[in-house]
Order: C-alpha cells, then sequence, then structure tokens
C-alpha cells in the first residue's frame, strides 16, 4: 500500500496538478453544522439515496418537491407512525415513483431515527459517529435500517454533509491497486481492511475519509 502522498501525487498528474486537485477537495461539514440538521432532512437525505438506487437519480431530482410534499417534509414523527391508509394514498401519489418497498423505508427509518432521537440524539448518532470506525455506522444502518447496505447508506451520509467514504467503482480500483482488498468489498473482513486503510492515510495526510475518498477516485 503506498503512502497517501504518492496516491495524491498520482491524482495530482490525471487532474491537472496539486493545486488543481486541491480545488476540487472539500472536507465534511464541521461538527457544529452536522448537530444542527433537524431530524427530518437526514430521513428525506437517506429517503433520497433509497430512491435513486437502481434509478435514474435525474427523475428522483426533479420529483423530489413532490416527495417532500407527499411525505409530509419527512417529518419523522408523522411518517414512524404512518398508517395502511396513508401508505395506500402513497402508492397511488403520482407526485412521487410508487415503489411499494421503498416506500415502506420512509416509515421503517422513520421509526429508527426515533429510535436515535431517544438515545443519544439523531444527528449526534449519524453526524458525531468517529471517522476511524466509520464502517461501524454503516453496519448499523445496514442492521437497523431499511434498504441502507451497499452503498446507499454511504451517499446518504456523503450529501448529509459528515465525513465519510464512498466504494464507488473508482475507490475500489485504487484501493485493489493497493492491495487493501482484492475485489469489491463486502464482508465484515473486507469492510475492516478498507477502514485500516483509510485510517492509516488519515494519519499520513492529516485529511478526512471524504478528502481520501475523493483523491482515491481521482486517481483512477
Amino acid at each position: 500500500m503506498r503512502y497517501f502522498d504518492d496516491i495524491f501525487a498520482i491524482a495530482a498528474e490525471r487532474q491537472g496538478g496539486h493545486a488543481a486537485l486541491d480545488a476540487k477537495l472539500s472536507g465534511p461539514l464541521p461538527m457544529e453544522e452536522l448537530f444542527a440538521i433537524p431530524d427530518d432532512r437526514w430521513l428525506s437525505t437517506l429517503t433520497k439515496c433509497i430512491f435513486q438506487a437502481g434509478f435514474n437519480w435525474k427523475v428522483i431530482e426533479a420529483k423530489w418537491d413532490g416527495f417532500e410534499m407527499a411525505f409530509d417534509q419527512f417529518d419523522v414523527g408523522r411518517c414512524a407512525f404512518m398508517d395502511d391508509e396513508k401508505f395506500d394514498a402513497l402508492l397511488q401519489d403520482t407526485r412521487i415513483v410508487r415503489n411499494g418497498t421503498k416506500i415502506a423505508t420512509v416509515r421503517e427509518n422513520a421509526a429508527l431515527l426515533l429510535e436515535l432521537r431517544q438515545a443519544e440524539g439523531v444527528a449526534q448518532t449519524l453526524g458525531g459517529w468517529p471517522s476511524d470506525d466509520y464502517i461501524g455506522l454503516l453496519e448499523m444502518l445496514k442492521k437497523r435500517g431499511s434498504r441502507l447496505g451497499g452503498t446507499t447508506a454511504q451517499y446518504a451520509m456523503r450529501f448529509s454533509g459528515r465525513d465519510s467514504f464512498i466504494l464507488s467503482r473508482d475507490v475500489v480500483a485504487r484501493l485493489i491497486a493497493e492491495n487493501v482488498i482484492d475485489k469489491q468489498p463486502g464482508s465484515k473482513k473486507s469492510m475492516v481492511q478498507v477502514q485500516t486503510a483509510f485510517n492509516t492515510w488519515m494519519d499520513q495526510s492529516d485529511r478526512s475519509l471524504t478528502e481520501i475518498s475523493r483523491v482515491l477516485a481521482m486517481s483512477v
């Protein structure tokens, strides 16, 4: 596995130099801004990423105002206690993509956020989870949430502004090139290997997961 500076140099050569690459990088939101994100915005982002998974992102984006109205601005309490009448109405609501399985995730993930609210708080849990155990956060969301496996939760955390890596095709290709893994990670062991590599590069560079992930992607 190369030192991070060596990978940064590879990416810089592809992106027009060190300054040009740095200009394309941005870190996560400051912790105080993450903690200020309302619970409904976390649910909105989770839901958008679920509906975008395996679907045309532009279609979801174009309909998103309709989603917000249909799901009561993603009020966590309202969504968690959605009754069957409301659910059935959503199945006929042309403002949204009428996928029953994905509609059901709104109720299920709202219930998870209520649990987090009653414990440490939603933003405090999702935003404050230590970066050096980011895979622990992903595992929690996969186990306790609905349809938050694969890269769905990774994108949701990135779009929410928290420190994150996304195991995109290009990031995985760089991880394979660095002998961190030998294929798309999915097992607990392979995810630990990925986290360990990112932790090493964070120590070497004093950069965030978000920045490192972007550099890896642009190095391919």
